[in-house]
């Protein structure tokens, strides 16, 4: 954490001998138990409030922000996670992380312009979708840089964007796809135009990263211009419903990025027997960027035995067979993108 994150991997030292703070994700359920949650909770209070004395340490909201090595801050967020106490328990007991990454996009274009240079307009269906960000794509900017050579630069003119690091030879994309319809599904979906919602959404992103942060709030406005779509549900039981009303206006695709490991093995088999069900009778692709270590219930045919590793993925169904590539390895908020050998096949 701490190269990415400085100020919450000082924190996190601190909490750790802290019984009183780290004692306080007890209030959130078992697998909601996370560090990050504690963070998000008071990060949300102080984009309420900036002008806490604890908001010096945040650079996302002070242009000239203290060292995390001061002495001073632990005590000082002890100080306002007691002052705040009601409120940042029932944040823990209430709440979810949800990092709705916009930079993911940048993983999912160029499998994406594959299945448009075969079918051409698509019918895109994001599973675990959080406010439906990822599904804007079409309306971002994205660069593509290798050794510090452009490679590659697509899309409109856009507030957000979006910068990969590529090694290897793969299918870098020429053109954004043209999507015909969108839609996503989130068992606790993110209302764009709530501010309090959109705010949340803006507290889990780590502080020190100020343009990531500075990207997701001019995506959340780029969405609350024409918000998305979002279904209410469960990802095994909503995918082949959402996906019957896509197909009638695009080439049928599911993306989903950091969100299968949520689900237990036995949930992430069920999911892929939903995509196999439908694709019995209809084309369907299959974009994901998981990881491996964390999704056992997925169809690797490969050994990727690191347990930090994201793999970004494709499945098609045609005719009624499924098959399967494994094109890239990829840092998980989309940072750089490193091709396998034979992604470009």
């Amino acid at each position: 954490m701490e190269p990415r994150a400085p100020l919450y991997a000082a924190l996190a030292a601190g909490i750790a001998g802290d019984r009183a703070l780290h004692g306080l994700l007890l209030h959130a359920p078992p697998e909601q138990r996370l560090p990050v949650l504690l963070f998000a909770a008071v990060h949300d209070l102080l984009l309420a409030n900036p002008s806490h004395p604890l908001a010096q340490w945040y650079p996302n909201l002070t242009d000239h922000h203290r060292s995390p090595s001061d002495s001073a801050l632990l005590a000082t967020f002890a100080a306002f996670v007691d002052d705040h106490a009601p409120t940042i328990t029932a944040t823990l007991s209430s709440r979810s992380v949800q990092t709705n990454e916009v930079g993911r996009t940048g993983l999912l274009l160029p499998a994406l312009a594959l299945v448009a240079n075969e079918f051409g307009e698509l019918g895109l269906l994001d599973v675990g979708t959080s406010a439906g960000l990822t599904l804007f794509l079409d309306r971002y900017h994205f660069t593509y840089w290798t050794h510090g050579n452009k490679i590659a630069d697509i899309g409109p003119a856009s507030s957000v964007q979006i910068d990969v690091d590529v090694r290897g030879i793969g299918p870098i994309a020429e053109a954004l796809p043209p999507i015909a319809s969108r839609c996503g599904i989130d068992l606790h979906p993110i209302d764009v135009t709530d501010p309090s919602a959109a705010r949340w959404l803006e507290a889990c992103v780590w502080p020190d990263q100020t343009a990531r942060f500075q990207r997701l709030r001019s995506a959340l406005a780029i969405a609350a211009a024409a918000p998305p779509e979002i279904l209410a549900g469960d990802a095994v039981a909503s995918v082949v419903p959402a996906l019957e009303r896509l197909a009638q206006r695009g080439h049928p695709v599911v993306t989903n990025s950091w969100v299968l490991n949520y689900l237990h093995a036995d949930q992430q088999r069920a999911y892929v027997t939903e995509l196999d069900r439908f694709g019995l009778d209809h084309d369907l692709s299959w974009v994901f960027a998981e990881a491996p270590a964390l999704t056992p219930g997925l169809p690797w045919d490969a050994d990727f035995d690191d347990p930090d590793l994201t793999v970004l993925s494709i499945a098609t169904w045609r005719n009624g067979k499924r098959t399967q590539r494994h094109l890239a390895s990829a840092h998980p908020h989309g940072y750089w993108l490193h091709w396998m050998p034979g992604a470009a096949d």
